[in-house]
């Protein structure tokens, strides 16, 4: 999941992991953040993770 939604989406993804619950990968876009430096972070995760490597993981963008 992508958002730049931090507050929210955030809180709700670390109360689904403190119940043992299933979170897919979520990649948090800081609003500051230039669109080429998202995009350049994104290459980075699509070449170097697999989609189970994101389950359960919070990333928060730039890297």
């Amino acid at each position: 999941m992508l958002s730049h939604d931090v507050a929210t989406i955030t809180r709700y993804a670390y109360e689904r992991l403190a119940n043992n619950l299933a979170v897919p990968g979520v990649i948090k876009i800081r609003t500051e953040t230039s669109v080429g430096k998202v995009i350049e972070d994104l290459f980075i995760i699509l070449e170097c993770c697999v989609a189970e490597d994101l389950d359960g993981q919070i990333y928060y963008l730039p890297l």
